[in-house]
């Protein structure tokens, strides 16, 4: 995929400058900063997306 569609993630809160984007790829999701949408981003099998998902959701990933 050329020309990923990035979106917000809808947990980012009202702090407009502080949110993670994520964007189906061909075979994987990616993931970036909305600040610095030119700078690189990381990209994760569905597999693992989904286990970081339920990761932050549990609250295993808090510092």
């Amino acid at each position: 995929m050329t020309n990923p569609v990035w979106r917000k993630s809808s947990r980012s809160g009202t702090e407009q400058n502080a949110c993670v984007e994520v964007a189906q790829l061909s075979a994987a999701v990616g993931v970036r900063d909305s600040k610095d949408p030119e700078g690189c981003h990381l990209t994760l099998a569905p597999a693992a997306f989904a286990e970081l998902l339920t990761q932050a959701k549990a609250g295993d990933l808090d510092l």
